[in-house]
């Protein structure tokens, strides 16, 4: 069974309060960024943790190998149970983050590598000057990854079942991007339904503004979680 994660897309603790006091019992896991941690600091995370939730600290790090290590075992320290690093942080800052997450022992966050943000697309590749297809990008950047330490990959849903043949069935996949039947794309390119993300193999679903923004956001998130259960 796949795990839903919503995203906490807000800029202050008191809406976080506010959504998990909602979600209630609908939810357990819930994704914080880099827009409500850089407004809140640890003292969030915190807050998330003492209502007994799981906590994926997305913030997407990349940087040199020292500064990485240590920013998981900041991590590892307030309890939260996946990170994300960029798998084009290389080999080294890869085997930091490693190493940073075996020395914090049992309960210690598992490594995610951002490969490709799901806000890009193949145009955007060739701005950057990369000459692979997407989905061979993605696959060079998760492999890159799991061969040096990531216990997963976050990519998008379109992504989702090539990486679980290429990285087997052990490998965390963390899917963003996630909409259900006729929701809205916002400034998402690559998506998929819940339904079809679990299908091909996705561990994780993370999902955002179709809970946050519903009528009954614990309505809609029970109904996601249906749908992910008869994928």
């Amino acid at each position: 069974m796949a795990d839903l994660i919503v995203a906490l897309d807000v800029a202050s603790t008191a809406e976080v309060e506010k959504i998990m006091g909602e979600l209630g019992d609908a939810v357990s896991f819930y994704k914080i960024g880099l827009e409500l941690f850089s407004a809140e600091g640890p003292d969030v995370v915190r807050t998330v943790k003492r209502c007994g939730k799981r906590v994926f600290l997305d913030l997407k790090l990349h940087d040199i190998p020292r500064t990485v290590e240590r920013a998981v075992k900041s991590g590892a320290a307030l309890g939260v149970d996946l990170m994300t690093v960029h798998a084009a942080g290389g080999k080294a800052m890869l085997g930091a983050a490693r190493a940073a997450a075996d020395s914090c022992g049992k309960g210690a966050p598992k490594i995610l590598a951002v490969t490709m943000l799901t806000s890009l697309g193949q145009s955007d590749l060739e701005d950057l000057g990369i000459g692979r297809e997407m989905k061979a990008q993605v696959t060079a950047l998760g492999l890159l990854a799991c061969a040096n330490g990531a216990d997963g990959i976050v990519c998008s849903p379109q992504e989702v079942a090539n990486m679980r043949a290429a990285l087997g069935p052990g490998t965390l996949l963390v899917t963003p991007g996630v909409r259900p039947a006729g929701a809205e794309l916002g400034d998402q390119k690559r998506v998929a339904t819940p339904a079809q993300a679990v299908r091909d193999g996705s561990t994780h679903l993370v999902v955002g503004r179709p809970i946050l923004e519903a009528a009954d956001p614990a309505a809609a998130a029970r109904a996601i979680t249906a749908e992910m259960l008869n994928g």
